[in-house]
């Protein structure tokens, strides 16, 4: 991920990477976009941004990282208005089956850990993008969903972006930097395919079952 940043970095130039990866952070959560590709718009792309802000002097690390949490903390608050506003409906048209699996397991999860599950779950792909609309349909009061939201945004969009910006300028720190993000983007792109291959399996299945059902009648 870090190499085609900076290759986006030299063509594109610093402006348009900020505004690329703060876009992608939002996006992962405020369109759902985090779903079926949580690698590109979660923990790797934090990860490089940062690695990718240590090898040159064109980026702040700074502006990069507040705009991160800024951008991880608008898509949030995007999702919990769009489940106060539209209820359990909208999320009833989310996705295929499998989808629909991770959005109860999220209910469970919120509804266990409650104003903490809107911060851990910033460091897990599939409660990444639900939980705040969960909060939203749940009617989780705004000024703790606030509070949470931006403990959250801090945490994970600041503290991975950091790390990864660190991994690369420290070398002391490198090694548990690497393992660490390690974990989260593989569980995010493992999770992000088995997503996406089980959701177009099950759609195609709809799609016969619905066929064969439409010829059993005509018949």
């Amino acid at each position: 991920m870090d190499g085609q940043l900076s290759d986006f970095l030299s063509s594109a130039g610093v402006v348009v990477f900020y505004l690329l990866v703060w876009a992608l952070v939002f996006a992962g959560t405020a369109l759902f976009l985090g779903v079926f590709i949580p690698f590109v718009t979660g923990d790797s792309l934090l990860f490089g941004a940062g690695l990718v802000a240590a090898s040159t002097t064109n980026l702040n690390i700074v502006v990069l990282a507040v705009g991160v949490g800024i951008a991880a903390f608008l898509g949030d608050q995007v999702g919990f208005l769009l489940g106060r506003r539209y209820g359990r409906g909208y999320l009833d048209k989310r996705g295929g089956r499998r989808t629909q699996l991770a959005i109860v397991k999220t209910e469970s999860f919120y509804l266990k850990y409650g104003w903490w599950a809107v911060v851990v779950a910033r460091f897990m792909p599939w409660a990444r993008v639900f939980v705040p609309v969960v909060a939203g349909v749940g009617r989780m009061n705004y000024y703790k969903f606030l509070s949470s939201n931006i403990v959250g945004a801090l945490a994970w969009g600041v503290g991975i972006t950091l790390t990864g910006y660190y991994a690369a300028a420290i070398p002391g720190v490198k090694s548990a930097a690497y393992i660490i993000a390690g974990f989260f983007i593989t569980a995010s792109i493992v999770f992000g395919l088995r997503t996406w291959f089980a959701d177009r399996a099950q759609m195609r299945l709809d799609a016969r079952t619905s066929t064969g059902s439409h010829n059993t009648l005509g018949g």
